[in-house]
């Protein structure tokens, strides 16, 4: 951030390293202390962070807001407060769109900050009955909670994260090959191959859910499941654990509900595919997907 920080509109577009400030969120008059003139908004499309054409979030003054709007909390940049306005729809649009390839403009912070705005933005926009009695529920905490209503019931209700595997997963050949599995979704571009994922289910460890859904979608019993990275991933908002195993089998028997194809890949084709070589034979997921790093993290690892 050093170097970063400049005046008027410039200000609000440097790369914000914001503290979620826990304490603050349970304390309204804190809160309310914090939405003055200088309170930063950041400005949303419905649920889509604005994203400027040099890759930085877009941020306004509470006065950008709209009339009436709920505002969350999304933390303290130094003494300013950071918020953004909950949008009157109802959803987050769809996941491979423009905020999709716009999230991979950001640098860390801003994707963290993204994240946690995208993720709350369309949790507060689906829940505004409470699951438990149906009756109307009012945020809390800043943004992160809502409460019910009904004095009856007054259930808490806290901003859900799915948790998602993503695998690659490693064969090695009679001859000392050692290849990598790819697969492609239903319904992506032409071409694009990617690591294999899936929820983790309820009951399940993280380990579990790895051979589960290995099995399911390619037919294939994997071992020795290692994590290696996580990253979240707001579309709505998922937590992606990424995560290494092996198998002693190559035979596949792909799941066709699941997926459009699967296939191993070598190391020379991968290396082709992330550097974008000629000759390329399929093309990877794109650099700011924790599939891209897991794949570069395979092809420069030594051999278990």
């Amino acid at each position: 951030m050093d170097g970063e920080i400049v005046q008027a509109d410039g200000d609000r577009r440097r790369s914000r390293r914001i503290d979620r400030a826990d304490h603050v969120r349970a304390d309204p008059d804190a809160l309310c202390a914090l939405m003055g003139d200088r309170a930063l908004l950041l400005k949303m499309d419905e649920c889509d962070p604005l994203v400027s054409d040099d890759g930085r979030l877009e941020w306004g003054t509470l006065d950008d807001a709209p009339q009436g709007a709920e505002l969350v909390f999304l933390g303290l940049d130094g003494d300013r407060g950071c918020f953004a306005a909950v949008p009157r729809g109802t959803g987050a649009g769809d996941a491979r769109g423009k905020a999709w390839l716009q999230a991979g403009q950001l640098n860390p912070q801003d994707f963290a900050t993204f994240a946690a705005a995208r993720s709350l933005a369309s949790w507060h926009a689906t829940h505004r009955f409470c699951a438990r009695c149906g009756s109307m529920t009012v945020q809390g905490k800043g943004g992160w909670q809502r409460d019910c209503t009904d004095r009856d019931c007054g259930a808490s209700h806290f901003p859900r994260t799915d948790p998602v595997a993503i695998m690659t997963v490693e064969h090695t050949t009679a001859d000392g090959e050692r290849l990598v599995l790819l697969g492609r979704g239903l319904g992506w571009p032409e071409g694009r191959y990617s690591a294999l994922a899936g929820f983790i289910e309820p009951g399940e460890t993280i380990e579990q859910g790895v051979q589960r859904e290995v099995l399911e979608e390619a037919g294939l019993k994997v071992h020795s499941v290692r994590y290696r990275a996580s990253q979240a991933w707001p579309f709505p908002s998922q937590l992606m654990i990424g995560c290494h195993a092996v198998t002693d089998h190559a035979t596949l028997a792909i799941d066709r509900t699941e997926l459009d194809d699967a296939f191993w890949a070598t190391r020379g084709e991968l290396f082709a595919a992330l550097e974008g070589l000629p000759g390329k034979t399929f093309d990877p997921p794109p650099p700011h997907a924790i599939a891209h790093y897991l794949l570069r993290d395979w092809l420069d690892r030594p051999a278990d």
